[in-house]
């Protein structure tokens, strides 16, 4: 970062409040994470939040190297990790981030219907530009995976499953490479490093919903079409395909396959396994090695939870958990990784790290009684203070103008 990057960095956080985008519009989707997710709150009790002005510069608790960054690629001048906020903007408009952590983009979900009894869940992507630090849409791809950095994201074309995977350039918004595939893909994720690159394979469209019988609603297929997973290296896009089973876990006493439509492959922070949740099975995930043979549970990742998107903090020792709701009106479990103790963080709903001993959560209003009106905050552990981050998503899971979080780690 130079000076010039400093200054302009300044001014746009001081520029006056604008009014909020037109939200887009949102239709419902019903899987397992988002009943997991999405759970009653008890009307009456009250959330403490800290108001901030717009673009306030908010001094991180967990201090040190990690909260610093040189300037101009040497010595000289040393510019905190600050935090950039705007709490006027849902979705946002301008560069949220905290620390180095940043809000890559995000997308508005649409469920597009295709005949009477089939729809598709269908993401418009909303990418940072890191140069000019806004967001912009991206109509191009179905999925998008942003890399440590967030400089790079691995995309893919509207129709899944895709036969080749992009590599794109967040500044210049072009895809600098593309790596074909022998089977189809329906979901990415880079490794921690960003490094690796671990692509799920599906015979069929993984966005597929189903009419729900006697209603209006659609949700997914309880048959999944996930077929295995590419493990390529970034660098040179060379990688190879593992097939991998649906497992005697996954199916129901009926005998019917009971796995998400959508329920894609990760790598675990060390980078040792893949893994994934299984819903239906006992302990709710599945781990594989490199090569696709199944493996049992890593001691550290043993209290990973597969729709907690925030999964273990920087340094491996803390991994967020579910929702609590106990010291405070809406709050979640943070998990010691070896010991499994408990403790309680602000937030309804843990999305990612800030160092390791802070998250940015979604959570309600201070006396919100409204589960879905919430907003980005940051949150502290040991602290019962909040920082909005963004403005809040409106009405109900499912209504026009939600929208989703994409993180990038520093």
């Amino acid at each position: 970062m130079n000076v010039d990057d400093i200054v302009r960095d300044a001014l746009r956080e001081q520029a006056a409040e604008q009014p909020p985008a037109a939200a887009g519009f949102a239709d419902r989707v019903l899987t397992v994470r988002r009943r997991r997710r999405t759970r009653r709150i008890v009307l009456g009790a009250a959330a403490a939040v800290a108001v901030i002005a717009v673009g306030v510069t908010v001094p991180l608790m967990d201090s040190g190297k990690d909260d610093v960054r040189p300037s101009g690629g040497g010595g000289g001048i040393v510019v905190e990790k600050k935090t950039k906020a705007h709490p006027d903007q849902s979705p946002p408009r301008e560069e949220i981030s905290a620390g180095g952590t940043t809000l890559a983009g995000y997308f508005i979900p649409e469920t597009v219907k295709k005949t009477s009894g089939t729809a598709v869940y269908q993401r418009t992507y909303h990418l940072l530009n890191p140069s000019t630090g806004k967001y912009a849409k991206a109509a191009d791809w179905s999925w998008v995976a942003v890399a440590r950095g967030g400089r790079t994201a691995a995309v893919l074309e509207q129709q899944l499953p895709a036969s080749r995977i992009g590599l794109l350039d967040l500044t210049t918004g072009k895809v600098e490479r593309w790596i074909d595939v022998d089977h189809g893909v329906g979901g990415l994720a880079f490794s921690r490093d960003g490094r690796k690159l671990v692509a799920t394979t599906y015979s069929t469209n993984p966005d597929l919903l189903v009419k729900v019988t006697g209603s209006d609603g659609w949700e997914q297929p309880q048959t999944s079409s996930r077929t295995g997973f590419y493990l390529f290296d970034v660098a040179t896009g060379k990688g190879a395909w593992s097939g991998v089973g649906l497992g005697t876990e996954s199916n129901d006493p009926m005998g019917h396959t009971v796995l998400n439509g959508r329920q894609d492959f990760a790598l675990t922070d060390d980078g040792r396994h893949v893994w994934a949740g299984n819903p239906m099975g006992s302990i709710g995930k599945e781990f594989w090695d490199l090569k696709g043979a199944k493996v049992s549970t890593p001691a550290d990742d043993k209290y990973l939870t597969w729709y907690v998107d925030a999964g273990k903090s920087p340094d491996g020792r803390l991994v967020a958990g579910d929702f609590a709701g106990q010291k405070w009106h809406t709050s979640s479990f943070v998990v010691d990784a070896r010991t499994g103790a408990h403790t309680e963080v602000r937030g309804q709903q843990l999305l990612a790290w800030v160092g390791n001993k802070q998250l940015i959560a979604w959570d309600i209003g201070k006396n919100g009684k409204n589960e879905f009106h919430n907003r980005l905050v940051l949150v502290t552990l040991g602290s019962d203070k909040e920082v909005p981050l963004s403005g809040f998503r409106g009405g109900n899971d499912g209504d026009a103008g939600r929208w989703e979080p994409l993180f990038a780690q520093p």
